[in-house]
């Protein structure tokens, strides 16, 4: 094996004896845009709600219950689906995100939530992970498509008003610390201090 990495190797480091060195350069250059944008197609492909329901864990359990909230059918007919709520929309950010994702390649080549059984033992930590995901970031996803300046708190309710309004003033509180189980079901938050 290292015999013939030493032969690559010498390949590699050695000058090109038939093309000019402008041709590499231009064909590294047409590989690099290539590559790059096999590379965008396949994230964009990936952050699209077909390849999340792709997996049976999800579209038996958490889209099911997508499809009766208000962020999958509403008056305004903005439906929300699942990266615009899962994955941030800046490319550095986005990135991040897929790379933490990944992880959960691994849970479904060994089944950790392959029944609803199992998702449902699971289902308060992957939650919790979720919420503070969010509460790390400042509900990001949220803020994507909700702005405290954008509302009309005269068509909110009083307790919404007062709410936001806490909310805005003093910035101590984002979005996911009062809105949990808005698009999901909660856990079963029994022996939590504060439920």
């Amino acid at each position: 094996m290292i015999k013939w990495l030493k032969f690559v190797w010498q390949i590699f480091k050695r000058p090109s004896v038939h093309f000019s060195l402008g041709f590499l350069t231009l064909g590294g250059f047409i590989a690099g845009i290539i590559f790059w944008g096999g590379f965008n197609t396949a994230l964009e492909l990936t952050n699209r709600e077909e390849f999340c329901i792709g997996c049976h864990e999800m579209e038996a359990n958490v889209y099911q219950e997508l499809q009766s909230t208000i962020h999958y059918s509403n008056r305004s007919g903005v439906r929300a689906t699942c990266p615009d709520c899962h994955v941030p929309h800046e490319w550095t950010d986005k990135i991040a995100r897929k790379m933490a994702a990944s992880k959960e390649v691994w849970g479904k080549v060994f089944g950790t939530i392959n029944t609803r059984e199992k998702f449902l033992d699971k289902r308060r930590e992957l939650a919790e992970h979720e919420w503070a995901r969010l509460k790390a970031n400042d509900s990001l996803e949220c803020r994507n498509c909700h702005n405290f300046n954008s509302m009309d708190f005269t068509m909110q309710s009083q307790r919404a008003v007062a709410m936001h309004s806490s909310a805005l003033a003093n910035g101590e509180k984002t979005c996911i610390d009062c809105h949990k189980g808005i698009a999901h079901q909660l856990p079963d938050m029994s022996g939590v201090e504060g439920w």
